[in-house]
């Protein structure tokens, strides 16, 4: 049931994302030059977390699903790049790209942080 449930989102996002980039203009204003790069992060630090609690249900050792899931939210960045090549009014950039593959860099750093943080909370107790 969980496995079903994290898949659903993962894939509700991955529709989200397709059609924000099919969009002919972004929907955020823009108040800083480089926002777009932050909002790239951000939105595959998020993925990449979602690709994380899917993944971790079929592969035992925890360093590869971090790098799985790092590997598929790039790979889900340049496809996405590519795709707004073909859009009206967007256009491709690899520093977009760059920004979602750090974001997912950074979705898997902190989750290892957080990870150790807990479990020697656990063996505290």
């Amino acid at each position: 049931m969980i496995k079903a449930l994290d898949f659903i989102v993962l894939i509700l996002y991955f529709l989200f994302i397709y059609w924000l980039s099919a969009q002919s203009n972004s929907p955020a204003p823009s108040w800083f030059e480089f926002q777009d790069k932050i909002h790239h992060a951000g939105a595959y630090f998020i993925m990449t977390l979602l690709a994380w609690r899917f993944l971790r249900h079929f592969f035992k050792r925890p360093i590869i699903v971090f790098f799985i899931s790092i590997a598929f939210s790039s790979l889900y960045g340049l496809l996405d790049e590519w795709h707004q090549s073909f859009v009206v009014g967007r256009q491709s950039d690899i520093f977009d790209w760059v920004a979602d593959t750090t974001g997912a860099v950074l979705a898997m750093y902190f989750l290892k942080l957080y990870l150790s943080f807990k479990s020697k909370q656990l063996q505290r107790q």
